[in-house]
């Protein structure tokens, strides 16, 4: 009973609160204007990035998130901006859109809190059209062993408090096991973070030979 009331009630505006600081708006503002096409977002909720998008380079946005309070949120955003969507409730392990529907995916801060990471990697590069772009910035598994076994440490502790986000997952190393190509635009510590929860990749993946 507890913990579904702070799930609904807590744990989103914590979420939204650290993914609003200032450094990692600055690497938001680098990667989401990228996007062009018909673009979907993983994990829209809370609308974040949608003040970033070229709105001249995007044709259509859509998006999902499986948090009602967030998806709402995305909607009024969206409505205020007055640009064509179709955001929907669903999860990353199960799109609910077309194979090849559109041109660019954007995934920021997001695989870290999905279920099954290589199964929604699997649904992404299916919605995305051959020579599409996967825009992703994400946070993970540190590079330094030192800083990784205080990340294993911590994840259990830390995984119910924020939505079930996990520290140890690899980020590039995700996505080229699920035969992407990555072009890495950047990697870094979060400042003012502590390492453990700070380490941070950006980039964009294709399909393979696309």
């Amino acid at each position: 009973m507890i913990k579904g009331w702070y799930d609904r009630h807590v744990m989103p505006r914590l979420v939204t609160c650290a993914c609003s600081q200032d450094a990692i708006a600055d690497r938001r503002a680098e990667i989401v204007p990228l996007a062009s096409g018909r673009v979907f977002e993983l994990g829209c909720g809370g609308g974040l990035n949608q003040p970033l998008y070229d709105r001249e380079a995007v044709t259509l946005f859509a998006g999902i998130d499986p948090h009602e309070g967030l998806l709402r949120a995305a909607r009024k955003r969206a409505a205020e901006i007055g640009w064509e969507h179709d955001l929907r409730q669903a999860s990353g392990e199960d799109i609910p859109f077309a194979d090849g529907s559109f041109d660019t995916v954007v995934c920021t801060y997001t695989l870290c809190s999905v279920d099954n990471p290589s199964r929604v990697i699997s649904e992404l590069s299916r919605i995305l059209k051959p020579g599409g772009r996967l825009l992703f910035l994400e946070h993970g598994r540190a590079p330094d062993p030192a800083v990784y076994k205080w990340q294993k440490r911590i994840e259990p502790i830390w995984k119910p408090m924020a939505g079930g986000c996990h520290l140890t997952r690899p980020v590039g190393g995700s996505l080229r096991a699920a035969g992407l190509e990555v072009e890495p635009l950047g990697q870094m510590y979060l400042t003012q973070t502590p390492r453990p929860l700070g380490w941070m990749e950006w980039g964009i993946a294709r399909k393979r030979g696309a």
